[in-house]
């Protein structure tokens, strides 16, 4: 139980401190610290994730900094992929799901190592020019211009991120920040509160999806649950007083790190 409630500890503080990072450490936590397989793994990160998440949501919301209307569009599409992909996890051997999430893993270690900082401005409003990105934030009205184009955008990325999440346990915030900083005009202090709440909701279909194929959660994944919001609501104290720079190259390493523990794992001999 010490175990459990210093990974999920750990995978909450690194989740509030990088704005939905580290929940992709929460499967490698319990599979390689906890010795859970992956398909039982799966719905304990999830829950912590998406339990962690709901805490910044709230947040987030009390702030006004949630783009709600886009985070409903995506975790509604993300629901109806969700699973699909909690399908295939299992349908697919243990092996190749460990070999993807490496995968997945080091995907997110080389994506945070080369994104740009992004200071917050005064507003929630970007720089871009009027056309220029998916999405644009109207400046006069503080909210998304529901083009086809923006729409079409935003359902896509809820898709696939559904998908991701009910086949390897991760919430998608990996997926969301890069995306949502790519397609549209919003400043990260907006991104990463939407990125959180839909993380809470992906996350929330997700578990359901795993409690009705049958997978149940035991006494110590509820104390990693636990642990991890109390993570998350440390790592959100602490965010302000730890550079950026740091925290990402930071994550970026311990993803390699974990990726090659989680390979090493998948075809170590029996």
């Amino acid at each position: 139980m010490l175990l459990a409630s210093f990974f999920g500890l750990l995978m909450g503080l690194i989740m509030g401190l990088t704005g939905a990072g580290g929940g992709i450490l929460g499967v490698p936590a319990l599979v390689l610290g906890l010795g859970l397989s992956m398909t039982t793994a799966a719905p304990v990160s999830l829950f912590a994730v998406g339990a962690a998440a709901a805490v910044g949501a709230i947040d987030g919301l009390r702030h006004g900094l949630v783009r709600y209307r886009a985070a409903l569009l995506i975790a509604l599409l993300g629901a109806l992929f969700s699973p699909l992909g909690v399908f295939f996890a299992h349908q697919l051997p243990e092996k190749v799901l460990m070999v993807l999430f490496s995968a997945l893993m080091v995907l997110v270690a080389w994506r945070m190592l080369r994104r740009e900082q992004v200071e917050a401005g005064p507003s929630d409003h970007g720089a871009a020019s009027w056309g220029q990105k998916n999405c644009m934030l109207n400046q006069q009205t503080g909210r998304f211009a529901w083009t086809t184009k923006c729409t079409a955008t935003l359902a896509a990325l809820g898709a696939v991120t559904g998908a991701v999440s009910g086949l390897l346990g991760v919430g998608g915030g990996f997926l969301i920040v890069p995306a949502f900083k790519q397609l549209t005009d919003v400043q990260m202090r907006g991104i990463v509160a939407t990125s959180l709440m839909v993380i809470s909701l992906i996350s929330l279909v997700g578990v359901i999806g795993a409690f009705h194929a049958g997978v149940s959660i035991d006494a110590m994944g509820w104390v990693f649950i636990g642990a991890s919001i109390v993570g998350m609501l440390v790592g959100r104290r602490l965010g302000s007083l730890i550079k950026a720079g740091v925290l990402q190259v930071g994550f970026a390493s311990l993803c390699g790190v974990v990726a090659v523990g989680m390979l090493f794992n998948a075809f170590a001999p029996a």
